[in-house]
């Protein structure tokens, strides 16, 4: 369904934008409650809106609302970034399953940042790769379906944006496409599916019900690569 109105509004890009030109602590405390109106309160009322289908699709995602959870951080850790600008221009809505040992497994997300809004599905290798959910479960179920990767590129690949990472020479490298040999699981770190829309696209009525129908879409890809069953 629709929202009643939309959940973000200019106001959020444009605070985004300000913030990007004035990335310094002084202006943040004098915008405080700017931020709170803009940026906090739209995300937690997406929370609101988006957890009982996400709930539909797996009753064990932490709809709980903590940062770190299912918000995430617009302070940035600068201890050893080139880049000393104290706050991060976007900000992220996610949905993970708890695993046990605190495990990082897949995550159905959407994003706001200055200029773009992003929804859709990822997976990082948090730790040691052959310790990870990617590796013990994503590389294993691949293994044994071979073809899994081909059909949900099939499926899938009219609507989404799909990307990887391995590690080369010591840096991350980007691969555009779709992971489908199995020799490519014995490398990947990290896989995104998603969308990109334009902020107009989360100023409108029916953006709720768009990032619903996308995590429907690509929670089977969440499942097949990170969750026990």
């Amino acid at each position: 369904m629709d929202s009643a109105k939309p959940v973000f509004t200019r106001e959020t890009f444009q605070f985004f934008k300000e913030l990007g030109r004035n990335n310094r602590t002084p202006w943040m405390e004098a915008n405080r409650e700017r931020y709170k109106a803009t940026i906090v309160q739209p995300f937690r009322r997406l929370l609101e809106e988006l957890s009982p289908a996400v709930l539909e699709l797996d009753a064990r995602f932490d709809v709980s609302g903590r940062t770190g959870t299912n918000f995430s951080r617009i302070n940035r850790d600068i201890r050893f970034a080139k880049d000393k600008t104290p706050y991060r221009t976007q900000m992220y809505l996610t949905f993970s399953v708890p695993i046990p040992g605190d495990e990082d497994s897949g995550q159905l997300y959407t994003g706001v940042s200055t200029d773009t809004v992003t929804a859709g599905f990822r997976i990082y290798v948090g730790g040691k790769r052959k310790d990870s959910i990617l590796a013990r479960i994503g590389e294993a179920r691949v293994n044994a379906d071979p073809r899994w990767v081909a059909k949900q590129k099939k499926r899938l690949s009219r609507r989404y944006e799909s990307y990887w990472y391995t590690m080369e020479k010591g840096e991350w490298t980007k691969h555009s496409g779709w992971p489908v040999a199995t020799e490519d699981w014995k490398r990947i770190l990290a896989w995104i599916v998603r969308r990109k829309m334009t902020p107009a696209a989360a100023t409108r009525n029916s953006f709720v019900s768009e990032v619903t129908k996308i995590f429907r879409d690509l929670y089977p890809v969440l499942r097949f690569t990170s969750l026990p069953e």
